[in-house]
């Protein structure tokens, strides 16, 4: 651990390096298995997608022409 913290890649970041050495103490002290890892990537995939089905969406939504929404009848 002679090796700054601030250059294991995430120096440019705003935790300053710490987010990779913090998630690695945590990990190791929880004693983290690695299928629950993967388990929580999988979720964080799975709600990103859903993020995106939404943003897809509401886009569709915005750029679909305007619909009339009826015929106007003048009234004797």
């Amino acid at each position: 651990m002679s090796e700054p913290v601030a250059e294991k890649g995430c120096g440019q970041c705003v935790c300053g390096g710490a987010g990779p050495e913090l998630s690695r103490v945590v990990k190791q002290a929880l004693d983290v298995p690695e299928g629950v890892s993967q388990h929580f990537r999988n979720a964080s995939v799975e709600v990103l997608k859903g993020l995106r089905e939404l943003l897809d969406h509401r886009i569709e939504k915005l750029t679909r022409p305007e619909q009339s929404r009826g015929t106007r009848v003048s009234v004797d």
